[in-house]
């Protein structure tokens, strides 16, 4: 049992000698756990000991036997010790044998000494390995932290706030910032599949990608569908990243975007809860996947919530779950003025998981929200439907133009009606053009019924 055990065990006889009926020697030993020992599975820790073994010899037969005995421990343990290393069991400084009635290792106190010291040398084992664990998530997750942004872009007129809160040290969530040209801010929101560190290292290579395709393509959807071919080659098979990539105009509110899989973002108008919605499959799944784009003004007092699943799916201890239309309804009620909408939704979540809540996902949120005074907006103009002349163009205000004080409607002879936007300005914005007609350029047109549609090459006038 022992051999098998520690097959590679020495033992030397250091001293030996005899008085009377009692025999004494000094020994030592050495060997490795290799096989199982009292139930111990193979720890594969190299053993060293000592002792004095005294045995009293009657009629050419040991009745009774004594030993005293030292299992040193190793320089790493000495060094774990000496660092603070520490579990519940002491260690055996060194053991001393009562009296026997029969002698022989595998029924001496000694044999009960090897068991115990190997369980400690197993216990302290694991508790280093799991030491190591914890440094090594805890260094993962400062790279973590760098990657993502140290703090949200401050845009005139706009309120950015983010959260970030992974369920493990480290986690698949992430979001991010790109500033691009003409002022413009690219947002980005993910979530790669799983948690922990495999989770987290999908997360760094696609934030990688992203951040090195975005800088020489301009359509989202086209960001989106690069990426996805290049990640599709290198991550696991069934290992996806739903990702939401969207480029703001901060000037005209104006936001292009698209969507592999991701949440839909909640976007707060005109005091309702609606949904950014772009269909695309998720990042790595097939390669070759178009990512329909989309378009929409966010008008003054307009906020959108971008969030992985990690809010939503979130169960209080009864089973129920946070949900969709908990997350919509506080979003419709909340204004930007009245405080972060991120503060907000954390504080009803703590509210609906109460104490004790293990979060059981990553939780990622971003906000977006014009200020009352941000932009004068894309404002409406109607023209009569008896007048000759072509709607009103949705302007910008950077645009060229005269800005009409509206005190009170206007008389329907004036063929303009007053702007009821969000914007707490009541002013219209008219473009005078040189023949002293409304323009025919510009990217939208306003129709009568109020949808914003991107107009046609053929829809554009020659100003000349």
């Amino acid at each position: 049992m022992f051999r098998e055990a520690f097959p590679d065990v020495k033992v030397t006889m250091n001293d030996i000698f005899g008085r009377g009926d009692r025999v004494a020697y000094r020994w030592s030993a050495s060997g490795t756990h290799l096989g199982e020992w009292a139930g111990i599975a193979p720890t594969g820790l190299h053993m060293t000991m000592k002792g004095i073994t005294i045995l009293r010899v009657v009629g050419g037969k040991c009745v009774e036997a004594w030993t005293s005995e030292d299992i040193s421990r190793t320089k790493e343990e000495q060094r774990w010790l000496s660092e603070g290393g520490r579990i519940h069991e002491p260690y055996l400084e060194g053991v001393t044998n009562l009296p026997l009635a029969v002698a022989g290792l595998h029924h001496s106190a000694g044999n009960e000494a090897l068991i115990r010291t190997l369980t400690w040398r197993f216990r302290a084992a694991q508790a280093q390995e799991r030491e190591r664990i914890e440094q090594e998530l805890q260094v993962a997750r400062q790279i973590q932290q760098e990657l993502l942004p140290e703090s949200v872009p401050e845009l005139d007129g706009w309120q950015i706030a983010s959260y970030y809160g992974p369920a493990r040290e480290v986690g698949g969530d992430f979001y991010d910032f790109v500033n691009l040209s003409r002022g413009r801010l690219g947002l980005i929101v993910g979530d790669a599949t799983g948690h922990g560190m495999p989770a987290a290292l999908v997360m760094a290579t696609t934030r990688g990608m992203l951040r090195a395709v975005v800088q020489s393509v301009e359509s989202p959807g086209e960001v989106l569908a690069r990426v996805n071919d290049a990640l599709a080659a290198d991550i696991p098979p069934s290992t996806f990243v739903t990702c939401f990539y969207g480029i703001l105009d901060p000037e005209s509110g104006r936001f292009i975007y698209a969507n592999a899989g991701h949440n839909l973002p909640c976007r707060r108008h005109n005091n309702q809860a609606d949904e950014l919605r772009a269909r695309g499959m998720p990042l790595g799944l097939m390669p070759g996947t178009a990512y329909e784009e989309k378009e929409a003004v966010l008008d003054s007092g307009d906020s959108v919530l971008f969030y992985s699943d990690g809010l939503v799916e979130a169960h209080n201890p009864e089973g129920g779950m946070f949900g969709f239309p908990r997350l919509r309804r506080l979003v419709a009620e909340h204004a930007a003025e009245e405080g972060s909408l991120v503060d907000i939704l954390m504080d009803e979540l703590r509210s609906f998981t109460g104490d004790g809540w293990e979060q059981e996902d990553d939780i990622t949120l971003l906000t977006l929200a014009t200020t009352s005074a941000s932009f004068a907006g894309t404002h409406m103009v109607d023209w009569r439907a008896d007048s000759t002349r072509p709607p009103m163009e949705m302007v910008s205000p950077t645009a060229r133009a005269t800005t009409i004080k509206a005190a009170a409607p206007l008389s329907a002879s004036t063929g303009i009606a007053k702007h009821t936007g969000t914007s707490t300005a009541s002013t219209v914005i008219v473009i005078m053009c040189e023949r002293g007609r409304p323009p025919e350029h510009g990217p939208f047109k306003e129709c009568v019924s109020g949808q914003k549609q991107r107009r046609s090459p053929k829809d554009q006038c020659n100003r000349s």
